[in-house]
């Protein structure tokens, strides 16, 4: 017995048992008639036992995870980018690359609640430094290329430097609109200033146009409403802000109040030791901290010249290293 048969007896049930149905609904019914009339139908064979009917899931489940449908796409140039040092998905296997690829495992394990313990809103990693000129976007687009690169995850990358973006001028791609025109224009989503790339798996957020009031737009309920909505809208997918220096302006302290993970980069032989303690006490409540060192040279012995304090050591490109280590 077809599927509308046994509807269509149910039906039949409905009547002798006193429901009222409709009675010009019909037992079997044909494609071109109205939506309306279907659904009767449709809600009699979905009350059969077993029936595999698919029912729509709830609107309050129905979320986007992606970029809308006919979202702006943008390609990197990627012979480009790796020409600059950075890390590629189709170069050959560099020492860069097997670098992030250590950097990153405890980062993703914390994300997908895989890590020693669970860490609220893990999936939102802000990348960031003490001072200008350590190499902040240097290190978030090359987590997000190497993120990316993984079989099971996504990743967005955010440009929320939005006083000086460098994410799109690194990337060799134009600015548009993006994260400060979500926040001043209630009628603008998220997804309609998303950008699909040829890298599989990430999407680009801009910074957006520039505001003569940024900062506080940043530090607003608007803007810790939107990153709340992003870490529960997302959770299958990390993302990655590249944020201002800790200690230039308050955008970036007000960003880290958000986020699950921060990752501190600090220059070797450059960075104080006051700013980098004096950049950590500002992140001092976020779950978890990791502290990377760039441009760290190895000594003849193979270790590094910064102080075993910051834990132990990653390579940051040729002849030079990175470490770094969580708190």
């Amino acid at each position: 017995m077809s599927l509308i048969e046994q509807a269509a007896n149910r039906l039949e049930q409905l009547r002798k048992a006193g429901v009222e149905i409709p009675d010009e609904v019909p037992a079997a019914i044909p494609p071109s008639e109205p939506p309306a009339v279907k659904s009767t139908i449709q809600q009699a064979a979905e009350a059969l036992p077993g029936s595999a009917v698919a029912q729509p899931a709830p609107r309050h489940q129905q979320v986007a995870t992606a970029p809308r449908a006919g979202a702006k796409a943008v390609s990197i140039d990627l012979d480009l980018l790796g020409r600059g040092g950075f890390i590629t998905p189709k170069a050959p296997r560099a020492q860069i690359a097997d670098e992030f690829r250590v950097i990153k495992r405890p980062l993703i394990a914390n994300a997908l609640g895989k890590g020693a313990a669970p860490v609220a809103n893990g999936n939102l990693i802000m990348i960031t430094s003490a001072v200008p000129g350590e190499g902040k976007t240097f290190t978030a687009v090359n987590l997000a290329m190497s993120i990316a690169m993984e079989l099971d995850t996504t990743v967005m990358l955010v440009d929320a430097d939005v006083a000086n973006p460098s994410v799109f001028r690194v990337l060799g791609l134009p600015p548009g609109p993006g994260l400060l025109d979500v926040l001043v224009k209630d009628s603008l989503d998220l997804g309609e200033v998303l950008l699909r790339t040829n890298v599989d798996k990430l999407t680009l957020l801009p910074a957006g146009t520039q505001h003569p009031r940024a900062t506080e737009l940043l530090a607003s309920d608007s803007m810790a409403r939107l990153i709340e909505d992003m870490a529960r809208r997302y959770d299958d997918r990390i993302i990655i802000f590249d944020s201002p220096p800790l200690l230039v302006t308050t955008e970036a302290r007000a960003l880290a109040a958000h986020m699950g993970q921060i990752v501190v980069v600090t220059r070797a032989e450059r960075t104080l030791h006051g700013q980098v303690t004096h950049a950590l006490a500002t992140i001092e409540n976020c779950p978890v901290k990791l502290m990377m060192l760039n441009q760290a040279r190895p000594d003849p012995l193979g270790s590094y010249g910064y102080g075993y304090g910051y834990g132990y050591g990653y390579g940051y490109g040729e002849g030079q290293g990175g470490r770094a280590s969580g708190s």
